[in-house]
């Protein structure tokens, strides 16, 4: 008898709540506490919902690797140190990104709430994950969240031959009334790793200048590219510098210098983080915030719709639809993905949920 799971044919539709606590259940056979692991499913689930597929589910059998191996930590002792009431720091022992950043956003939405503004930055963690997650978390409480994430250099540099900077993403929340929140979610990055590795599985060509070979020569070829180039050039690659002065320099655990040192510690995966809470009833009413943030957006989508265009929309205001449908309908997952979370279940002694359905 074959014992390996049969292959799936499309998209296999799993209901939302179905999915998180499949992801958890793994996690929690991986070494996670159920707490964590739940936690860490919840940033998956939440990026699949919103169409986010390189952050979403996919990343459960790498998080599950990146835990045998002992790179993420799954017993962490999280501490927090803080000198002034407004900022702190968290170390967070190497655990996962979810773990450290999620306790961040709280502790930073904590102290802004009496000082009107935190900053609570995150040393020694491991694989941030989508970090909109996180300023999302903070927007939801009515306050703005900003958050920044450096760590492994992966990316070219305008100028420098090979990978040089991290593709360091900036995530902004702002709630406003009734009206999803703004929330961009950007990298310094033209393209995202996991969408060169998209385009090698299909065989799709890439786009003019947004990848690399290893030497950092600009190229088209999926096969040949192994990182992304720097959004806008001299911008992103600024930009990506910037956020690890912001982040890993700013909490005494920098990761560019000593990545391209000769200390063989300096090629550790790890990555430091920067979340900010600002609470708008610090700078006048809460609630005339939120009314011009919804007349701010509201004006936007009632400007002319160019020729060719679907609509005008603004960040967020569409995966947050996305979500929500999926929500009532489930969430899509690849064939290879539902594969791959199928056989680390069957490892696992894990049951996985019945599917709605193929999502074609």
């Amino acid at each position: 008898m074959n014992d390996t799971p049969a292959p799936t044919p499309g998209k296999t539709l799993v209901h939302t709540e179905d999915l998180l606590e499949f992801a958890a259940s793994l996690l929690e056979k991986g070494g996670l506490s159920a707490e964590h692991a739940r936690t860490t499913a919840d940033v998956f689930v939440w990026a699949a919902r919103r169409g986010v597929d390189s952050h979403g589910t996919a990343r459960v059998p790498a998080y599950l690797d990146l835990l045998a191996k002992g790179v993420a930590n799954a017993r962490p002792e999280i501490t927090v140190e803080s000198t002034t009431p407004a900022a702190a720091v968290l170390d967070a022992d190497r655990a996962p990104g979810p773990v450290a950043l999620t306790a961040a956003a709280e502790e930073a939405v904590s102290r802004a709430r009496t000082n009107g503004i935190a900053t609570v930055g995150v040393r020694r963690t491991v694989h941030a994950g989508a970090i909109g997650y996180y300023v999302s978390k903070i927007a939801e409480q009515g306050l703005i969240g900003i958050g920044f994430v450096s760590g492994m250099p992966n990316m070219g540099y305008t100028g420098v031959k090979g990978a040089a900077v991290a593709t360091a993403p900036l995530a902004v929340g702002v709630p406003g009334g009734s009206r999803a929140p703004l929330l961009l979610d950007m990298a310094t990055a033209t393209i995202a790793l996991g969408k060169i590795r998209q385009a090698r599985a299909s065989g799709t060509p890439l786009p003019e200048g947004a990848a690399a070979t290893e030497d950092g020569t600009p190229t088209t070829d999926p096969e040949k590219a192994v990182m992304p180039l720097p959004l806008g050039g001299v911008k992103g690659s600024g930009m990506s510098l910037a956020f690890e002065l912001l982040t890993g320099v700013l909490v005494g655990a920098p990761v560019f210098s000593s990545f391209h040192s000769d200390d063989p510690q300096g090629r550790k995966h790890r990555q430091n983080a920067l979340l900010i809470a600002v609470d708008p009833s610090a700078f006048g009413d809460a609630g005339e915030f939120a009314e011009a943030v919804d007349a701010t957006l509201g004006t936007l989508k009632e400007l002319p719709v160019a020729e060719g265009a679907s609509g005008v929309f603004y960040p967020g205001e569409r995966s947050a639809a996305l979500s929500a449908e999926r929500g009532r309908s489930g969430v899509p997952v690849a064939p290879k993905v539902w594969r791959d979370l199928l056989e680390r279940a069957q490892a696992l002694g894990v049951v996985p949920p019945e599917p709605v359905g193929d999502a074609g």
